[in-house]
């Protein structure tokens, strides 16, 4: 009876534990399957709303923001199924060659986004930082395709050539088998990097791309700040910024209607604008809270002996992936005319969510003088547009 009530005890326990982590894989398959499922439609929608609206293709900074979304599309699609199937299964059950392809598209991908984010703080720092002219030299259409070609072509220098070839495992051969072997199953999908591996890729992934999106973001704020100095010492020289438009329409009736209009159309380019330079600092500063935990990890694991947790690893891992899915989430809180551009897909078309007509993009530049000096508030400049935002100022009725 002993005997038998002891062998039969760990049985019961292994059932019990099995019972008891039963809601725990529940919840963590809705999880995951609810991050996949909002992420693939969130950026499915993006790309469709650039695609069908006339006013978001023609600004060139949403050509980026369509190859980021097809970017974290692909990640949903090819990389987040099977790290979730690897996690509810805890053991990986395609094989070492498909571990590695899989393992690639990941870095592949999640370098592309960055890369993507990068080039968008370099569009808004020539677009804002610099005259318009500047803009229009810099930004050709070739030069905004070699960029976005660059995007995809670079991560491939750090995902498919080298871990295809092996070259993040050199030195570390019997720390993975030893891996292996502590998980049960010498076919599980284990990728550790050297130290050499793991510095060049977080420098060229995270790092350096981070810096510059660092600095181009100081400039504009530097600007937007200088602006913002120049529109104050108009508000206290009491509107002068009006003198233009009411000097133009003295002679002819119904002048300070068309005044109105014109500051109208004026206001509402200012807003939709900074909405919309708000909502892609928004985006970076979740990327770098999503990947920034990842990349510290992968750069400390190799210099401790590859002592940070598994758990960890998932955590950051999947932290990451979360912002393939936030994203979307953005566009559609916090930009106006993606917000619109959404409705108008989702509701079929409907008549009240289009844009207006007198919501043209052939507002009047107006200029003024400030120490000698003609400074343009409205219409033309980018960087004016932007100072209401970094300066949590509002348009002033003239």
């Amino acid at each position: 009876m002993n005997v038998s009530a002891a062998g039969q005890m760990p049985v019961m326990e292994e059932l019990v534990s099995e019972s008891d982590s039963m809601p725990k894989r529940m919840a963590l398959i809705c999880f995951l399957s609810l991050v996949m499922l909002m992420s693939i439609l969130g950026n499915l929608l993006v790309m469709v709303a650039v695609c069908k609206d006339r006013q978001l293709r023609k600004i060139k900074t949403n050509y980026f923001i369509v190859s980021l979304a097809f970017a974290d599309l692909l990640v949903s699609v090819l990389v987040m199924p099977f790290g979730a199937i690897e996690l509810v299964h805890q053991h990986w059950i395609y094989g070492e060659t498909f571990c590695l392809v899989r393992t690639s598209l990941d870095v592949l991908l999640t370098t592309a986004s960055i890369l993507h984010l990068c080039c968008i703080a370099l569009d808004r720092y020539y677009a804002i930082c610099c005259q318009p002219l500047v803009y229009r030299n810099k930004m050709t259409p070739m030069r905004v395709a070699l960029m976005i070609g660059g995007c995809w072509v670079i991560p491939t220098f750090i995902s498919f050539l080298p871990i295809m070839q092996g070259w993040n495992n050199i030195g570390i051969d019997e720390v993975i088998n030893q891996r292996r072997q502590s998980e049960g199953n010498s076919t599980s999908c284990v990728f550790m990097v050297n130290k050499p591996y793991a510095l060049t890729c977080s420098l060229v992934a995270f790092y350096i791309p981070l810096v510059l999106m660092v600095l181009a973001y100081q400039r504009i704020y530097i600007t937007a700040r200088a602006h913002a100095m120049q529109i104050s010492m108009l508000q206290r020289a009491g509107g002068a910024c009006a003198s233009a438009p009411a000097t133009s329409g003295a002679g002819v009736g119904g002048g300070g209607t068309t005044s109105d209009s014109a500051d109208h159309q004026r206001n509402h380019r200012m807003r939709t604008e900074t909405k919309a330079a708000k909502t892609l600092c928004i985006i970076m500063g979740c990327f770098c809270l999503c990947w920034a935990p990842f990349f510290v990890t992968n750069v400390v694991d190799p210099f401790i002996d590859y002592t940070v947790p598994s758990e960890l690893w998932v955590a950051c891992l999947w932290l990451g992936y979360i912002n393939s899915m936030l994203n979307p989430i953005l566009y559609a809180f916090l930009n106006k005319s993606f917000r619109r551009a959404f409705l108008i897909i989702l509701c079929c078309g409907r008549k009240r969510y289009r844009r207006p007509s007198i919501l043209g993009s052939n507002a009047p530049c107006t200029a003024t003088q400030i120490n000698g000096s003609t400074h343009v508030l409205n219409g033309c400049s980018s960087a004016s547009k932007l100072l209401l935002w970094f300066c949590n100022t509002r348009p002033v009725p003239v």
